[in-house]
């Protein structure tokens, strides 16, 4: 318990500053989101989706901190209508698909390196 804990803290205090910052809202809140869309299946985490007048941003939070690579790695997120065809033109340019693409509660996403190393993950950005 105190290991949930000592998580909810960081993130508590991140999600004020967060919120606070980019007058944003939280749009989905789920405290036991499926492990698998983070390549942890049997497991759960924390995902939180928040819209504000900046962009969209999802936060995910595990109850020890970690995450398998390449998540953590990423610099970015990208929301895009279509993501089997952004991942098929991405590779045909060069990139790697490093994981996925999952499909789940949280839409369809799917982790890309792109030459020179830049790590981004790819979403539909629809909520299910």
């Amino acid at each position: 318990m105190a290991r949930d804990h000592a998580v909810a803290q960081p993130l508590h205090a991140f999600l004020k500053s967060y919120l606070a910052f980019t007058e944003g809202r939280i749009v989905l809140d789920d405290p036991h989101a499926d492990g698998a869309q983070i390549d942890a299946p049997g497991t759960t985490y924390h995902r939180i989706a928040i819209t504000s007048k900046y962009g969209d941003t999802v936060v995910v939070s595990t109850a020890d901190g970690y995450l398998n690579y390449p998540f953590g790695d990423e610099v970015s997120g990208i929301t895009v209508p279509d993501l089997a065809t952004t991942v098929t033109r991405a590779e045909a340019n060069g990139a790697t698909l490093l994981w996925g693409p999952y499909a789940g509660r949280g839409g369809h996403s799917a982790m890309l390196r792109f030459p020179g190393g830049f790590i981004t993950e790819v979403h539909d950005g629809v909520l299910r």
